[in-house]
């Protein structure tokens, strides 16, 4: 069995209430990235921008009730079955129930506590 693994372009920033404003204007108004706001329905994401960051793309994500960020990354393979298969024989189980997303994909973190999402790509 082959399995790959390799850095997608998306990182986001879980960002608590009390601090969003403040780090969307840093990105916005200092750094003077490009920046857009998007629509969401969510019930923990209160607001989101999408951040043209070099070749990435950065999400920041409003997030209630966190008290301090988070980054959370994306990993992609070209099985994610196969992939989940063997970070499970490798002591990495998943853990979907911390966000909704397609039953595709899976969220996964590292031993340091790293959010990231697997997905096929």
């Amino acid at each position: 069995m082959h399995i790959d693994f390799k850095g997608g372009i998306n990182i986001a920033l879980k960002i608590p209430e009390d601090r969003y404003q403040a780090t969307l204007a840093f990105y916005q108004d200092i750094l003077l990235l490009d920046v857009e706001r998007l629509d969401i329905s969510h019930p923990q994401v209160l607001e989101s921008h999408r951040v043209a960051f070099g070749p990435n793309i950065l999400w920041l994500d409003c997030v209630k009730g966190i008290e301090r960020s988070e980054v959370w990354m994306e990993i992609k393979t070209s099985d994610v079955r196969q992939a989940t298969a063997y970070l499970q024989t490798n002591g990495i189980g998943t853990c979907d129930e911390i966000e909704e997303i397609p039953s595709d994909m899976h969220w996964i973190k590292d031993p340091a506590g790293t959010t990231f999402i697997l997905k096929n790509g």
